[in-house]
C-alpha cells in the first residue's frame, strides 16, 4: 500500500489473538496471512494467495533457512544415532552437580556456539536435554536459556553471520564505506542493548536472584513436583526427536560430537561465514568418517540423514507460514505505517529509544529478524540523517529491536527451533520466555534514555 493506515496491523493482531487462544502457531499464521490477503486483493485472494506462496518458497533467503534448519536437522540425527550425543551429554554429567550448574553448562555451550544462532539452539538443546532431564528441570527453563545465548551472543560477538549479513547491510545502505561494513558494526555492539542484557540475565535467572515468573514458575513446579520434564502438549515433538535411536552395540564417542561442531564453526568461517556452505561440508565430511570408521553402513547413514531432515519439517512449516505473513504484511505497509504513526514525536536525543520501542515491537508482531532490518534500516537511516541523531546508537537500537523481535515472538525461527531441538511447543517457550524478555526491554529503554540524556 502506497498510504498504509491502521487497517495493516489487523493480520497480525488475528495472528497474535489466534495463537494466544489455540496455542497453534501455524494455524494462526495462515490465518492472518489470508485476512491480509482478502485486504489487499479482495475476493482475487486465493490467486493473492498462490502468488504469495509460490513468491516466498522461491525466495532465496527462505531456501537458505529450509537448507539450513533441514540439514541441521540431519546432522544432529547422526550425533544422535552413532552415541555422539549420549557421549557427550555424559562427559557433561560428569561435571555437573545440580539444576544450577547443568543450567549454567548450558548457557555457557551456547556462548561457544556464537557462530550462528541456527546452530546454537539446535545443537546445544538437543545436547542437554538429557542432562537436563536428570535434575528435573522444565524443558521451558532450558529453552529459555538457550534461546537467550542464541541470537543474542551472535548479535554481541561479531564473527558470525549476523556479523557477516548486517555488516553487509551497513555497506548497502551508504552506513559504511566499502569493506568497513564490519567494523561499523563492531562500533555499534556496545549500544545494542538488548543483547547484551538478554545474555546477562540468564546467570541471574539461574542463580535464583531473579525468580521464576508466570508460566515459567508453573513448569519448574511441574518438572520438580512430579518429575515431568516434556511439557504434555509437547508430547508429539519430543515423539519426533525420539524417533532416532542410538544404534545398538555401539561405544560412544563424545570426540564424534566435538568434531563436527567444531569442524562447523571452522567452516562457516572458512566459507566466509555462510553457514550453509558449512553444514554441507560438515555433514558430508561426517557421513565419510562414520562410514570410514564402519560405525554406520551406507543405507543406515543416509537413512538418517532423511530422518533428521524429517523432524524439522513441523517447524520449517511454521517459519515458511511466518515468511508468508511476512510478505502480506509489506504489502500492507506495516513498517512504513508504523515509522510514520511516530515520526512526529521523533527527536535526535529519543530516535534511537523510540526505534527500539516500535521497531522493536513491529519485529515481534512479524515475527521477522533479518528481513524486518532489510526493510527498516533505510527508513531509520534517513530519519537519523535528518534529524542528525548519533548513527552509531542508532544501529545499535536498531539491532537491539530486530533481536527482540527474534527472541520474544512465538513464530519467529529463533523460538521455532529452540522450542523444537529442547522439546517444547513454540506457544509454551514464548509464553514462560516473555516476562524475561519484557524485563530486559524494559531495561534496554531505561539505558537509551540515559545515553539521551546523562
Amino acid at each position: 500500500m502506497d498510504d498504509p493506515t491502521f487497517i495493516s496491523l489487523v493480520p497480525t493482531l488475528i495472528v497474535f489473538m489466534l495463537a494466544v487462544w489455540t496455542r497453534r502457531p501455524i494455524e494462526s499464521l495462515i490465518a492472518g496471512a489470508l485476512v491480509g490477503l482478502l485486504i489487499v486483493h479482495g475476493t482475487g485472494f486465493v490467486e493473492g494467495f498462490a502468488e504469495t506462496s509460490i513468491r516466498v518458497m522461491t525466495d532465496e533467503d527462505v531456501a537458505w533457512v529450509i537448507l539450513v534448519c533441514g540439514f541441521m536437522g540431519s546432522l544432529i540425527g547422526l550425533l544422535i544415532r552413532t552415541g555422539a550425543t549420549s557421549a557427550f551429554t555424559a562427559r557433561m554429567a560428569a561435571r555437573v552437580r545440580g539444576k544450577k550448574s547443568a543450567l549454567f553448562a548450558a548457557w555457557g555451550l551456547g556462548i561457544l556456539m556464537f557462530v550462528d544462532d541456527y546452530l546454537n539452539s539446535l545443537a546445544v538443546g538437543s545436547a542437554m536435554r538429557d542432562l537436563t532431564d536428570k535434575y528435573r528441570i522444565a524443558r521451558e527453563k532450558l529453552a529459555y536459556v538457550v534461546d537467550s545465548t542464541a541470537a543474542p551472543i551472535s548479535v554481541i560477538i561479531p564473527f558470525s553471520t549476523w556479523g557477516a549479513f548486517f555488516g553487509g547491510l551497513l555497506v548497502a545502505n551508504g552506513l559504511a564505506a566499502e569493506g568497513q561494513g564490519l567494523a561499523v558494526y563492531i562500533s555499534a555492539i556496545p549500544y545494542m542493548l538488548y543483547a547484551w542484557v538478554a545474555v546477562l540475565i540468564v546467570p541471574v535467572v539461574i542463580a535464583g536472584y531473579l525468580p521464576s515468573l508466570g508460566p515459567m514458575k508453573t513448569a519448574d513446579v511441574r518438572a520438580e513436583t512430579t518429575g515431568v520434564t516434556v511439557p504434555p502438549e509437547a508430547a508429539h515433538i519430543e515423539q519426533a526427536n525420539r524417533a532416532i535411536k542410538t544404534k545398538e552395540g555401539l561405544t560412544p564417542n563424545a570426540l564424534l560430537f566435538v568434531l563436527p561442531m567444531v569442524a562447523l564453526v571452522v567452516l562457516t568461517f572458512w566459507f566466509d561465514k555462510d553457514f550453509l556452505k558449512g553444514i554441507y561440508v560438515s555433514l558430508f565430511g561426517f557421513i565419510a568418517l562414520i562410514l570410514v570408521l564402519r560405525i554406520l553402513d551406507f543405507t543406515d547413514a543416509f537413512n538418517t540423514v532423511i530422518d533428521g531432515f524429517k523432524i524439522m519439517v513441523e517447524p520449517l512449516g511454521v517459519l515458511v507460514a511466518a515468511f508468508i505473513l511476512k510478505d502480506v504484511n509489506d504489502a500492507l505497509g506495516l513498517p512504513l505505517y508504523v515509522v510514520a504513526t511516530v515520526q512526529p514525536y521523533l527527536t535526535p536525543e529519543l530516535l534511537p529509544t523510540i526505534i527500539f520501542a516500535t521497531m522493536g515491537l513491529v519485529a515481534f508482531m512479524t515475527g521477522s529478524s533479518w528481513g524486518f532490518f532489510v526493510i527498516i534500516l533505510p527508513i531509520v537511516t534517513t530519519l537519523a540523517n535528518n534529524l542528525g541523531a548519533d548513527m552509531t546508537v542508532v544501529i545499535g537500537a536498531t539491532l537491539s529491536a530486530s533481536t527482540f523481535g527474534s527472541h520474544a515472538c512465538f513464530y519467529s525461527d529463533a523460538t521455532v527451533l529452540t522450542a523444537q531441538a529442547t522439546g517444547c511447543t513454540p506457544m509454551q517457550h514464548a509464553l514462560t520466555q516473555i516476562p524475561y524478555a519484557l524485563i530486559a526491554a524494559a531495561i534496554s529503554i531505561l539505558g537509551y534514555l540515559a545515553i539521551a540524556y546523562l
